[in-house]
């Protein structure tokens, strides 16, 4: 979702909302209260988490030694 921020203020608090934007944030930058450009995060930097999220899931240690059964038990129990 957007966030509208005026060009007056988009111009004083840059710094914070490329921040914010380097975290997900989105904002739409009007004049005179008409939307003139969005700041979103740039495609690289989105890439660059989808791969480090993969990355991540892939060192994950698996579990060795269960049967399905053996899981279907813990689900039942409630163990994760």
């Amino acid at each position: 979702m957007f966030q509208e921020i005026g060009a007056f203020d988009a111009k004083a608090k840059l710094s914070e909302l490329l921040r914010a934007v380097g975290l997900g944030q989105r904002y739409t930058i009007t004049v005179r209260g008409k939307p003139v450009a969005d700041l979103v995060p740039s495609e690289t930097s989105v890439q660059h988490d989808v791969h480090a999220a993969v990355a991540a899931m892939r060192a994950f240690n698996k579990v060795e030694g269960l049967t399905a059964a053996d899981i279907g038990e813990m689900v039942a129990e409630g163990r994760r």
